[in-house]
């Protein structure tokens, strides 16, 4: 029996607690202590915010993804007297994903550095909860295999995917049955309105500065690029089991709904609610039941008004040309997703940096694209090293632009 039930508390693992998911995950979880325990948390540098993590929660086991930072973490934990346990390494992030006391894993590290822990929580049978699209993205079919031979629960947690999960029958099998098609919305960004001819002046702050949501710096420039649609299209490919075909996106600027199942019959369902996390995070927790998740509420009342805006009108396509490659690379060779993956977080990576125009993160991307040959990867040893092989090419491109 589970903690939905009533019996005992769910123990909790965060896979990157001190970023924007983990945070809100850990806002959640402190509504409910009586269901839910947190057992593990994990951070890459930001010593000071886990350390006020453990103070707050009291976590059996804190990790740092280096040894230098889980140092000074462990010094600091004994310093003030916490129980809890510190370890370093990507190696022991990895098994707390598959730890034998942890029932749930929120996966929110970001990037294809989160897929050895995806993988390990899948085969161990967790319930994950999948804040990491690259999981998907990068892994596809394999890593949808390790869900499958592991019996693991994959619930989606970005807020698009999380809304076609609350809109579609709680019985998988007849999906595929019941979809006309998977309709996407997107905010459109900081830039749904900008003059692409002005793109190659956008400064990193102003590509970080979303209207509606709160986000870490790399999705936020995937949100002003688009490219982080395009990844969710591919997620969704895999997640639901819709052909690339039946995905559709569409710019809603409001972010209210979140998105749409289209069926057979024409009918729409649709999942509405305020743009925060916390929505899609209680509801991964607690499926298939709902709880409390400390969101504001919508008030119907003080709307002006929904809007929706064609992809193939008012210039987006060219504003947001990278969300076109989502099915481009869907019908490539298997591993291509993986590819554009990695050039996209070489190129962000870049324009962060002020290493390349944000106008050319886009030529990173279909450059890379060309200059990678991908073979179908049959393991995680084949994933890292397209990965690896792709941000080499993504690199290659960054250094010819940058001079």
């Amino acid at each position: 029996m589970s903690a939905q039930s009533g019996s005992k508390k769910q123990r909790v693992a965060i896979l990157g607690s001190t970023g924007s998911i983990g945070v809100s995950t850990l806002e959640v979880l402190a509504l409910h202590p009586n269901r839910f325990e947190v057992f593990a948390l994990t951070a890459s540098t930001q010593v000071d915010k886990l350390l006020q993590q453990c103070v707050q929660f009291r976590p059996a086991f804190a990790v740092m993804a280096t040894c230098e930072h889980g140092q000074e973490l462990a010094r600091r934990c004994k310093a003030l007297g916490l129980p809890t346990r510190v370890l370093c390494g990507s190696a022991e992030i990895t098994a707390m994903a598959r730890h034998e006391q942890v029932d749930v894993v929120m996966a929110a590290i970001v990037g294809a550095a989160g897929l050895a822990s995806c993988l390990a929580a899948a085969r161990a049978g967790k319930r994950l909860l999948l804040a990491n699209k690259e999981a998907l993205v990068v892994g596809g079919n394999y890593f949808l295999q390790a869900v499958a031979s592991g019996g693991a629960k994959l619930l989606p947690i970005d807020s698009e995917h999380s809304a076609v999960f609350q809109s579609l029958p709680d019985d998988q099998a007849t999906w595929a049955a019941q979809i006309d098609k998977i309709i996407l919305t997107a905010s459109g960004g900081p830039f749904r309105q900008r003059d692409p001819a002005s793109f190659a002046d956008i400064t990193p702050d102003q590509a970080c500065a979303h209207p509606n949501w709160v986000m870490g710096r790399k999705i936020s420039v995937d949100s002003a690029t688009m490219m982080n649609k395009a990844l969710e299209v591919i997620e969704a490919h895999y997640l639901f089991g819709v052909a690339p075909g039946q995905i559709e996106v569409v710019i809603h600027p409001q972010s209210v709904i979140h998105s749409m199942v289209q069926y057979l019959d024409h009918s729409v369902i649709a999942q509405l609610g305020t743009p925060d996390m916390k929505v899609p995070i209680a509801y991964g927790l607690s499926w298939p039941q709902r709880m409390a998740s400390g969101a504001g509420a919508l008030d119907f009342r003080a709307m002006a008004g929904l809007t929706f805006e064609a992809l193939d009108a008012n210039g987006h396509r060219a504003r947001f040309p990278g969300l076109a490659l989502a099915w481009s690379v869907l019908a490539a060779p298997a591993g291509t997703t993986a590819v554009l993956n990695a050039a996209n977080e070489v190129a962000v990576a870049a324009f962060l940096g002020s290493q390349i125009r944000f106008d050319q993160m886009h030529a990173v991307n279909l450059e890379t694209l060309s200059s990678v040959q991908p073979a179908a990867p049959g393991s995680l040893e084949d994933l890292l090293e397209l990965d690896a092989q792709s941000r080499d090419a993504a690199c290659r491109v960054v250094a010819r632009l940058a001079h």
